[in-house]
């Protein structure tokens, strides 16, 4: 269903088409945690690269680039690790589209969805099945993603602790480098590094992919929070979900410009 955009200065672009809500799909904190996943990730992967294979030659006697490569590289772990608690917090406070079931195709219409999906990827369907969420294959790749995100985080501290020597670091991941030659950690640290820019580069070809196919706003929705949907879409989507009276989803009325006539009251659902 395309939205056509006027060519006069306003904000009647934002409206829905006719049959859709502009939905809140994705929280504050999914963006926050989102965007912080993002960019530590870029500046892990640069310092921890340099860490692995050095590749500046430092001049000068005050030149320290292997010491502010580590410092970069804590700072931005600490605040990665902080990210991924957050959005682990969030699979059980945020709204039905951030819950866990959306990663874990536990019911018959997302097992049969995934086979859909994959039918798509696969270039064995014309169009993608649309989902206010996360389709039943982006839902289980991510929750692979956060496997080894967990993979990461674990080697990385067990190699850190190492060089601190902190006792609570020792107590909590010091089991892992007596379970497994510190060498097999780094080389396992480094590797996972390779898995998460493989994901990155296909993560961002399907987002643009199904942005386009659906018309729904997808990509905006990862900056702004908000989706178009079919308000029959969102009518089956809260027949799907256990009720959740507490987490109503929220639907916003359209956006009025000066030159653009009262369109009506708030949508209800």
């Amino acid at each position: 269903m395309k939205r056509t955009r006027s060519s006069s200065f306003d904000m009647s672009w934002k409206n829905p088409a006719p049959g859709q809500v502009r939905v809140y799909v994705w929280e504050l904190p999914i963006r926050i945690s989102h965007w912080i996943m993002v960019a530590t990730i870029i500046s892990l992967s640069i310092t921890g690269y340099y860490l692995q294979s050095p590749y500046v030659i430092a001049g000068g006697r005050t030149a320290f680039v292997m010491g502010m490569m580590r410092f970069v590289h804590l700072l931005s772990a600490f605040a990665f690790t902080g990210a991924c608690l957050l959005r682990l917090v969030w699979f059980f406070l945020g709204n039905r589209w951030a819950r866990l079931n959306q990663y874990i195709p536990t019911t018959q219409e997302r097992c049969k969805g995934f086979v859909a999906v994959i039918k798509y990827y696969a270039f064995l369907a014309w169009s993608p099945i649309s989902y206010i969420g996360h389709n039943p294959v982006a839902g289980a790749a991510y929750l692979f993603v956060y496997g080894m995100v967990i993979v990461e985080i674990l080697t990385g501290f067990a190699l850190y602790s190492q060089i601190l020597g902190s006792r609570f670091l020792n107590i909590s991941i010091g089991w892992l480098p007596r379970l497994m030659d510190i060498q097999w950690l780094r080389e396992i640290h480094f590797l996972i590094m390779f898995g998460f820019w493989m994901f990155f580069i296909h993560h961002l070809y399907t987002a643009i992919l199904v942005s386009v196919e659906e018309e729904s706003g997808l990509m905006d929705s990862i900056f702004s929070g908000y989706k178009f949907v079919p308000q029959e879409q969102l009518q089956r989507s809260m027949v799907e979900f256990d009720p959740l009276p507490a987490q109503q989803p929220q639907v916003l009325p359209p956006v009025v410009s000066s030159n653009t006539r009262e369109l009506g009251s708030r949508n209800a659902v």
